[in-house]
């Protein structure tokens, strides 16, 4: 599956255009974290407990988007974008999103 956050890829022309797709997770912090993240805010540098935490969101939330392209017949998304949202103190939605295509290699 091609994916790029611009209106279309140079190498190909957008054949059909199949609608909206999407994927998404909510996850929620662990109070372990939570400790080392507010020890690390003492002394400073990079809160990796969390950076993880996004990093698997956000592949989590992109999985499932292809998954939806896909069932579409997409080999492609376009206009891709991500966005989040507080659910509830401690937990956050975080929304992968395009617009499904069918590409075709340009000659």
């Amino acid at each position: 599956m091609l994916i790029t956050t611009q209106d279309n890829f140079e190498d190909y022309e957008i054949i059909e255009t199949l609608g909206l797709v999407r994927g998404n997770t909510v996850r929620a912090r662990h109070i372990g974290n939570d400790i080392m993240a507010g020890l690390r805010n003492i002394v400073g540098g990079e809160i990796t407990e969390y950076t993880k935490l996004l990093a698997e969101s956000r592949e989590q939330s992109v999985d499932r988007m292809v998954a939806d392209a896909e069932r579409l017949g997409a080999n492609g998304i376009v206009c891709m974008r991500f966005i989040t949202a507080a659910i509830m103190q401690g937990a956050s939605e975080l929304l992968a999103y395009g617009t499904a295509v069918k590409l075709q290699k340009n000659r």
